[in-house]
């Protein structure tokens, strides 16, 4: 019998930001970016990885490209995870692709999610944060999300879990950068990472 929670953390696929920010001009003011052909094939790579792997739980992230990535990854999941959006875990706000769009907008999109927990507005967008036209979401509010989420973690009676989400936010949580649908599982004994 398993006596600790498995947490299995898979970044979600490359971005139409990701695949723009690669040429080297700055940021391409993509917000709520979706994924790109190839992250789609990224994400179906992902899926045959851990089909077999018993997931209770799928906790992903409000932004478009991590909600694609789990309805490719799980969306026939054998094990019929339950899917919980959850706005902890959502990417350090620093680029446009970060700057999510309502909840009644991801409602009306992906029906087959429950957003009603969400605010309408559940980013960053706190006046006069701004950098390029965009809001930022200073660091100590950051940090005080990742440890949060760890904690909220700690919560779940679940015993397997997927957590989708953006590579910065798991570089703080695990002190690995991910690629595109690359995975790491979580240690929650493990002492947090101080970055």
């Amino acid at each position: 019998m398993q006596d600790k929670t498995r947490i299995v953390c898979l970044r979600h696929g490359e971005s139409t930001f990701n695949a723009a920010h690669k040429l080297g001009r700055g940021d391409p003011g993509l917000p709520d970016a979706r994924l790109t052909p190839r992250g789609q094939a990224q994400a179906r790579d992902a899926r045959e990885r851990l089909r077999s792997v018993p997931f209770d739980l799928v906790v992903v992230s409000p932004l478009t490209r991590a909600i694609e990535t789990a309805a490719i990854v799980f969306g026939d999941h054998p094990s019929e995870p339950r899917v919980l959006v959850e706005v902890l875990h959502r990417e350090c706000q620093e680029s446009s692709c970060d700057v999510g769009r309502a909840a009644s907008e991801i409602a009306a999109e992906f029906p087959h999610l429950d957003v009603g927990h969400l605010p309408e507005i559940w980013w960053h967008a706190e006046a006069g944060c701004e950098v390029g036209g965009y809001p930022v979401e200073p660091r100590h509010l950051f940090d005080a999300r990742v440890a949060a989420f760890r904690d909220w973690l700690r919560t779940r009676p679940e015993r397997t879990i997927a957590v989708v989400g953006h590579g910065t936010f798991f570089y703080h949580l695990t002190g690995t950068f991910l690629e595109n649908c690359g995975t790491i599982e979580l240690d929650l004994d493990a002492a947090p990472v101080a970055a």
